[in-house]
């Protein structure tokens, strides 16, 4: 028996760890994938404070090391389901704690145009810092206008030779800072107002088509056009709003007794490092005190 299970390993769930392990919990983290969720794939993080410039992988490896040396412990396995006692059925086992907290993040939300699909890993990445180096020299293309997409933009700008950036509206969402460094950039063109349709290749990634029926030719597609929740295996436990994120009135109770949540996978009007972090800390504090009334 556990005190704590929390479902996800990047910044919400590791920040709700190390308060419940400093509380002196004995706490389990499951994760299906890897550490630190979306932001192991950031190249510089630069608004986290204390650090005035950090790779996210450093930060998601200190974070993970400070788990593990505080005595938190680790499984990489899927959660399958979640029982009306709150049981906690993974791929390979069952396991019980007096709380569970969802971090579970979200993942890359896809454009859903033909070609997408089938050019995964031959030319179309959600990934910059993963596969920009592939690129050196040659021609590609970032579907998006948040700061992702233009981060991505800026560092894609130091492998290839020529960068697009395409947007669907006529102003970018990205922060200003972005913005300026983006128009320094020589190398990068910024086609406004236009939708990727379809992606074109057989083996390899050949071209795209935009809406207005231009077609550009490239060698690398970057998608950053935001992020989608991993909750749909927890419909039957929480309550999800009509995007599929989990419901929480006050940001760390569901609707299920003994059950929080924390970080991207909560409805809330800002996804960012530190607010899953401070997510992570509030839903770990709460869930202490009431295992303990």
């Amino acid at each position: 028996m556990y005190d704590i299970i929390i479902v996800g390993a990047g910044p919400a769930g590791m920040t709700a760890a190390i308060y419940a392990l400093r509380a002196n919990k004995k706490v389990l983290i499951f994760e299906a994938k890897s550490y630190g969720g979306q932001i192991v794939n950031a190249n510089k993080v630069e608004n986290h404070p204390g650090f005035e410039s950090i790779s996210g992988f450093d930060l998601a490896t200190n974070m993970y090391n400070q788990v593990k040396n505080l005595g938190g412990e680790f499984k990489f396995e899927s959660v399958k389901y979640i029982d009306d006692n709150n049981k906690v059925i993974t791929s390979n086992g069952e396991y019980e704690a007096k709380a569970i907290i969802l971090a579970i993040g979200a993942e890359n939300r896809k454009l859903n145009v033909d070609g997408e699909a089938n050019l995964i890993g031959k030319g179309v990445s959600y990934c910059a810092t993963c596969d920009g180096n592939f690129y050196k020299g040659k021609v590609v293309a970032v579907v998006g206008g948040g700061n992702t997409a233009l981060e991505d933009a800026i560092y894609l700008s130091g492998i290839a030779n020529k960068v697009y950036v395409i947007h669907r509206n006529d102003t970018f969402r990205a922060e200003e800072s972005y913005q300026n460094e983006l128009k320094e950039k020589n190398n990068i063109e910024c086609i406004m107002n236009a939708n990727v349709t379809k992606i074109n290749g057989t083996d390899r990634i050949e071209s795209i088509d935009l809406y207005n029926g231009k077609n550009i030719t490239i060698d690398g597609l970057f998608i950053a056009v935001g992020q989608v929740p991993n909750n749909a295996v927890f419909s039957n436990v929480v309550s999800l709003n009509d995007k599929g994120y989990i419901v929480s009135d006050d940001g760390v109770h569901t609707n299920r007794e003994h059950v929080y949540v924390a970080g991207d996978a909560r409805e809330k009007n800002l996804r960012q490092l530190v607010t899953a972090e401070s997510d992570g800390a509030i839903a770990a504090t709460i869930a202490i005190k009431e295992m303990e009334r």
